[in-house]
């Protein structure tokens, strides 16, 4: 499901850092493991379009995303894929179903106030966030603004869902629920995930096929040298 040989050298200042990832997982959940700085989000925005590679190519889901010298480099937007930022990007000026309703938008307006669309409203009865529709980002918690990323980046039916440390945010007894819901979550809509983490138990628990990124470059790693998960509650 996901073919990746890319390069990528980065300047900051007097640091050179040489981005040179090749893997290949044909499992349903993808998950890429290291510390910070090691390549992971760069990666994750290579495959969503947000950053390009000087070379290389991206194949996902049978479709090739990015290709150097081949000329091909789907905009973000044709890439039909779901990401999930770090800090969730929500828009603080608009309202939950607002924000939701973005992931439909094609344009430059926001989307009404009180539109009402089916896809926006199944996500948001999925999520239970039909009560706070209206309400704004900065009056809900942390594990309320996840669940409206979660459910603006899946209401246009991506072909995948990427994730940038979608629990690093969250305190521990809400790290854990999240996981599970999102776990629940996975089993009904079948979609392809990959996910970025530094925490073991994200490996333990979604990682069919882990790599780990170490200064830039993947390495296939050992599912049996991380600590076991806890029991599932799909």
């Amino acid at each position: 499901m996901l073919d990746i040989a890319i390069q990528k050298t980065l300047h900051t200042g007097k640091r050179r850092f040489e981005l040179n990832v090749q893997l290949q997982s044909a499992s349903q959940h993808t998950v890429l493991f290291g510390q910070s700085g090691a390549g992971k989000s760069l990666t994750l925005k290579a495959i969503a379009g947000l950053m390009t590679p000087d070379s290389g190519h991206i194949r996902l889901g049978g479709r090739l995303l990015f290709s150097q010298p081949g000329g091909v480099n789907l905009t973000p937007q044709a890439r039909q894929l779901g990401y999930l930022f770090q800090d969730y990007a929500l828009f603080p000026h608009l309202t939950v179903r607002q924000n939701v309703a973005f992931g439909l938008v094609h344009g430059w307006l926001n989307p009404r106030t009180r539109a009402q669309h089916d896809e926006v409203e199944h996500w948001l009865y999925t999520f239970g966030l039909a009560a706070m529709a209206q309400q704004l980002p900065g009056e809900l918690s942390g594990g309320q603004r996840q669940r409206v990323a979660l459910a603006r980046a899946l209401v246009a039916k991506p072909g995948a869902l990427l994730l940038d440390e979608p629990f690093a945010a969250l305190d521990p007894a809400l790290r854990h629920d999240m996981r599970q819901t999102l776990l629940a979550l996975l089993a009904q809509v079948q979609i392809p995930l990959v996910l970025i983490t530094h925490d073991e138990q994200d490996v333990a628990l979604f990682g069919q096929q882990v790599f780990e990124l170490r200064d830039g470059q993947a390495h296939a790693a050992n599912l049996a040298t991380f600590p076991e998960a806890p029991p599932r509650h799909d």
